[in-house]
């Protein structure tokens, strides 16, 4: 059986350093930082007083009051850049097979922040039972993909992947395959997460994988920074429209990249601490290569995982080494969560939009914040510290590692024919 080809046809972005893809990628090149004191809460008595929120932004300029309190945060965001995806695709949304376009949507969590405030009001209360009757459906990862769907009438293959922080990357996949196979013809792919909040951000200082560095929030991220203290939670989603190469010429759509690989593996090794040898790492990036039938030496950059915390950034650079070998000193590497912060289920997403937009402007965006080198870190590699990078980007990659040793990995290329 031929697989078919599968191709990139819009693109839609609502995070922390930019509510549309075109401001997002402003941001990117920039080198902007989305990192401020958080304003969801009273956070003065948390040892992470800071985080990427979004910034100026209202569901009502995008549903009305009824349908946004409908829904938790993480859905309202993929809403909104699912309908900018869908928008900037050109889909004729009347003419086209409904039944032949689906949506897969990852979230890491979902509703959590709808799950602490119910559980904080009936623990106020006197022990009578008094919930929302939208608690359930607000919380549950899938009611995005299926919110979407609804929205839409779209009726083709609808579910929710979570695999924590590579939630969105393995939606983007299981879009991939299910294209491939014929099982539809269109695909709305990517993630949502809405983490900042009193939970979202206790629970991950319980962690201890927070970076506390309260004083200096815009400079917290620095991922490959000897200085690096642990990550910032972000918060916002992603959106791909992924479509069958014949039916996107067909129809005369804009083609932003052409999706060639994806790559899954498990470390098998702790609940939340990357594997010490990168293992997982190195499989993941290989199954991608393997997958996408090109060869190790092709690929241009890749936007690493790189969340700035003390193990995960060592254990993934050495992985980068054991893969790409001495052809990776001739590439770009960075980490886009120097500025948006870490995006949990949605990381994937924006990280992949930005890969996207790399190959399609030449251009490598940075890592910021760094300032000192690590000495447990290959010096020879180019992160593309504190200033984009232009340069001729054939094929992309990018890196999600998630809690639970989850491992999701997707190449894109330029489409020449």
């Amino acid at each position: 059986m031929e697989l078919r080809r599968v191709v990139v046809t819009g693109l839609g972005a609502l995070t922390p350093i930019g509510n549309t893809v075109s401001d997002y990628w402003d941001g990117l090149i920039s080198g902007k930082s989305g990192a401020a004191d958080i304003t969801y809460f009273d956070a003065s008595l948390f040892k992470t007083q800071f985080a990427c929120e979004l910034k100026n932004f209202n569901p009502e300029n995008f549903m009305d009051r009824k349908l946004s309190r409908k829904m938790d945060r993480f859905a309202q965001y993929a809403i909104v850049s699912s309908d900018e995806a869908i928008k900037d695709s050109r889909l004729n949304v009347e003419k086209i097979d409904k039944d032949r376009i689906g949506v897969i949507w990852g979230a890491g969590i979902g509703g959590l922040e709808t799950f602490q405030n119910e559980v904080l009001g009936f623990a106020s209360g006197n022990g009578t039972p008094r919930f929302n009757p939208f608690m359930i459906p607000k919380m549950i990862p899938d009611i995005a993909p299926g919110i979407i769907s609804i929205r839409n009438g779209f009726r083709g293959p609808n579910f929710a992947t979570v695999s924590a922080c590579a939630s969105s990357s393995n939606a983007i996949i299981d879009g991939l395959n299910y294209i491939r196979l014929g099982y539809a013809d269109v695909i709305v792919s990517g993630g949502s997460e809405a983490g900042v909040s009193i939970s979202g951000i206790g629970g991950f200082n319980a962690l201890h994988a927070l970076s506390t560095r309260n004083d200096d929030p815009k400079t917290a991220s620095r991922p490959f920074d000897k200085e690096r203290d642990g990550f910032v939670l972000g918060e916002g989603g992603g959106c791909l429209i992924l479509e069958d190469y014949e039916h996107a010429l067909k129809r005369g759509a804009k083609i932003y990249a052409e999706i060639i690989g994806g790559g899954l593996s498990s470390d098998a090794h702790h609940m939340t601490a990357p594997h010490p040898e990168g293992i997982g790492a190195i499989k993941v990036m290989q199954n991608c290569i393997k997958d996408a039938k090109i060869g190790f030496s092709e690929v241009d950059t890749v936007n690493m995982h790189g969340t700035s915390t003390p193990l995960g950034d060592v254990a993934e650079a050495k992985a980068l080494k054991d893969v790409f070998g001495d052809h990776l000193y001739k590439m770009n590497i960075n980490s886009t969560k120097s500025m948006t912060g870490h995006l949990l289920g949605a990381a994937g997403a924006v990280e992949a939009i930005s890969s996207i937009l790399s190959i399609n402007n030449g251009v490598v965006p940075p890592t910021i914040n760094h300032q000192n080198a690590d000495e447990n870190i290959d010096s020879k590699i180019n992160f593309t510290f504190n200033q984009s990078q232009k340069r001729t980007i054939n094929f992309a990659m990018s890196n999600t590692f998630g809690f639970g040793g989850h491992n999701a990995c997707v190449l894109f290329k330029k489409l020449n024919n």
